[in-house]
């Protein structure tokens, strides 16, 4: 070992030495403190005052050990050693940089402390100050804990120390009270504690109340507005309990065998639902997607949010349907997506490959991403919209001849209808997590969808797009009508220009003007039998369409499946001849040219009759009037109502205090007002009427004597 650390070592031996000295000298005063903030604050300030007392003490530990560094040993060898020559800083110089001279003094120092004994260089023991301070702090701590318990300054202590008998308590008070709220792990939120005795908090929170009372009762509890019922357990002068926060609720503080509250309160406990995710597709931006020549992969990004966390990973649910007509297979298959971003928003991407999942010419990939909450026991669900990806068939080059009268059905149109039905199944899954204006609101798109796909299927009939301007007509004959009217397959305008039509001649007019393909009969798509088939699946349509637009899936279903099988039926008609007929329109009436009659007017609204009033939500609202009338509020009628329309009830909480503040106190005005002003918002407003004016005021009378000395001859 050489000679430098050998001196290294006798440092670190000095530096334990201090450290534990000053440790010992100071551990009697923590232990003092320690004690002392126990006797004064409780456990939770004697905790905190421990942990600033170590974090000081090993401040002022690491400051005296750091004063014992190289230059500290240097001199005590120099001063201690005559023999070193007061050379010893050179056994710590670095050798690179020492001279002949110096290297020559170096090995002269280390035979030298080789020869003779290393003198011991550890601080000495603070013995005195050690046993001073540990005999103060033995007396003091046995002073502190033989000292009885200081007194709350009150009247009746007062009173007491003063040999007056205060007599019988007539309240009993509060004298501290705590309340600590403990959230569910999987939310991330801190714990807290609250000196009042109302929370809001999400559900599944520990809450555990911490109350002392003076004088002192026999039984406590907290009894809830539900009737249910916690027992206030006794530690000492300290009464607890511990609850789960499942639902909102409101409660009150009971005592037995002591005098009542001296303020009795309604808490009010308010428990925040944790809501699922929500899902929003980011790519594609359509829900349907046509194919592009040479695609090879399919970019797929989802959006997900959520109060308080989504799951890292997400199921994708990829269907591939293939085929046409009834021979059409779904293959269904899960892949697992993995999210990025934070806690509360993530992000998925991924990318289909189309070769893999054997994807081909007229088949189609619905794609479809399941997401999770955190939530912790049982995780909400979430699915995103479906998003479909289309591989268009070929429908082959155009024939001509007698081929050329002939098109094929076209099976985009006939595949919907089965996308409509699984939208509408799935929405009845998610009724019972979905609110009511959301429910209404997807149930209202899925029947416009319904709509749009009823329209579709009415131009094979003939039947006009419905809300589309139509162009007026016109006298030019050399106007392509083609051109005005894209929609339009026929060439009105070419068979017209033969021959300029007569006035007064109804069939001319007819001839130029007339549309055939605006009437079931007339239309030349289909053939008798398909048209009729069609026709039922538009009736079907029609009825699923109406019960959606209602916010009513579950009645649409009947409806929508009964259409499926009619466009099924459809589907086995390969082709569609046009065949061509003559116009066959109803005769005009000409009795009513020049009259004004537009015959039968179709009324945009039916007249609804306005909502009457609850009766017994009004005799409520009567019986409520100012003044003291405890006679005749039915608080069991009250209740009653309440628990029959509380899903109406914006703040049902709200109402329960209310009524209980009213029953606590019969005569009091403004508690009645507060629960009338609660019942205003549910009573149905008053239909706007005319009021009479009075006309006695001066106005009035100067206008009605100028009025009658205008009639006087």
């Amino acid at each position: 070992m050489s000679a430098a650390s050998r001196l290294r070592g006798m440092l670190h031996d000095a530096r334990v030495r201090r450290g534990l000295d000053v440790v010992l000298a100071c551990l009697p005063w923590i232990a003092l403190s320690i004690v002392l903030a126990w006797r004064l604050g409780g456990a939770r300030v004697a905790g905190l005052v421990a942990m600033l007392a170590i974090v000081a003490t090993a401040a002022f530990v690491r400051h005296r050990v750091r004063q014992l560094d190289t230059a500290w040993l240097v001199r005590e060898l120099d001063a201690r050693r005559p023999d070193l020559e007061d050379s010893t800083d050179l056994l710590f110089a670095a050798p690179e940089k020492l001279t002949t001279l110096e290297r020559l003094q170096i090995a002269r120092l280390t035979a030298r402390l080789e020869s003779a004994p290393t003198p011991d260089l550890r601080p000495r023991w603070s013995s005195r100050v050690i046993a001073i301070g540990a005999v103060f702090a033995t007396l003091a701590i046995a002073g502190i804990l033989a000292w009885p318990e200081r007194q709350p300054v009150t009247f009746e202590n007062v009173l007491a120390n003063m040999g007056v008998s205060s007599g019988k308590p007539t309240h009993t008070r509060i004298v501290a009270q705590t309340l600590a709220i403990t959230p569910p792990a999987y939310t991330r939120l801190p714990a807290r504690e609250s000196t009042t005795l109302d929370a809001k908090a999400p559900q599944g929170t520990r809450l555990q109340w911490t109350l002392r009372f003076a004088p002192q009762p026999e039984h406590a509890e907290l009894v809830f507005h539900d009737g249910r019922r916690l027992a206030l357990a006794r530690e000492g002068d300290t009464w607890r309990a511990t609850d789960t926060l499942a639902r909102s609720a409101l409660y009150r503080i009971v005592l037995q065998d002591a005098p009542p509250l001296q303020k009795t309160t309604l808490h009010r406990l308010d428990a925040i639902a944790d809501r699922p995710p929500e899902l929003r597709v980011v790519t594609p931006d359509r829900g349907l997607t046509l194919m592009k020549s040479g695609q090879r992969t399919w970019a797929l990004a989802f959006e997900a949010t959520d109060d308080y966390g989504v799951s890292p990973n997400a199921r994708l649910r990829i269907t591939v349907a293939h085929g046409s007509g009834e021979a059409i297979e779904f293959r269904e298959q899960e892949l697992g997506v993995g999210g990025t971003g934070a806690a509360t928003s993530k992000r998925y991407v991924r990318q289909i490959d189309l070769g893999a999942l054997g994807l081909a010419e007229g088949d189609d990939l619905v794609a479809q991403l399941r997401v999770d909450d955190n939530r912790s026991p049982g995780a909400q669900s979430a699915r995103s919209a479906s998003v479909i990806l289309r591989w268009p068939p070929d429908l082959g080059a155009e024939a001509t001849g007698v081929d050329g009268m002939v098109k094929k059905v076209l099976p985009a149109y006939f595949r919907s209808q089965r996308q409509i039905i699984i939208d509408a199944e799935a929405l009845l899954k998610e009724k019972r997590t979905l609110a009511n204006e959301r429910f209404l609101a997807k149930s209202d798109a899925i029947g416009v969808d319904q709509r749009i796909l009823r329209m579709r299927y009415g131009q094979f009939l003939g039947e006009e797009a419905e809300g589309e301007p139509q162009p007026p007509p016109t006298n030019d004959a050399t106007d392509d009508h083609d051109s005005a009217q894209p929609a339009d397959d026929h060439d009105h305008a070419a068979s017209n220009a033969t021959s300029a039509p007569a006035f007064g001649q109804e069939q001319a007019v007819v001839q130029q003007f007339g549309h055939t393909h605006d009437q079931p009969e007339a239309a030349t798509l289909l053939d008798p039998e398909t048209r009729a088939t069609l026709k039922k699946a538009l009736d079907q349509m029609w009825q699923s369409e109406l019960q959606l637009r209602q916010g009513k899936p579950d009645d649409a279903l009947p409806f929508a499946y009964r259409a499926l099988g009619f466009i099924k039926e459809v589907q086995q008609a390969t082709r569609i001849y046009l065949a061509r007929v003559g116009t066959e329109l109803p005769p005009i009436d000409e009795t009513r040219r020049m009259t004004g009659d537009r015959g039968a007017v179709t009324r945009g609204d039916a007249v609804a009759a306005a909502p009457a009033a609850d009766p017994e939500l009004a005799a409520l609202w009567r019986a409520l009037e100012d003044g003291p009338r405890t006679s005749t509020v039915d608080f069991a009628s009250l209740e009653r109502w309440l628990g029959a329309h509380q899903s109406q009830l914006p703040d049902p909480l709200a109402f329960v205090a209310a009524i209980e503040a009213l029953r606590a106190e019969p005569q009091c005005v403004r508690c009645r007002r507060d629960l009338r002003a609660l019942l205003w918002h549910l009573l149905p407003r008053p239909a706007a009427n005319v009021s009479r004016r009075a006309g006695d005021d001066p106005a009035s009378r100067a206008y009605l004597d100028a009025l009658r000395e205008e009639r006087a001859p």
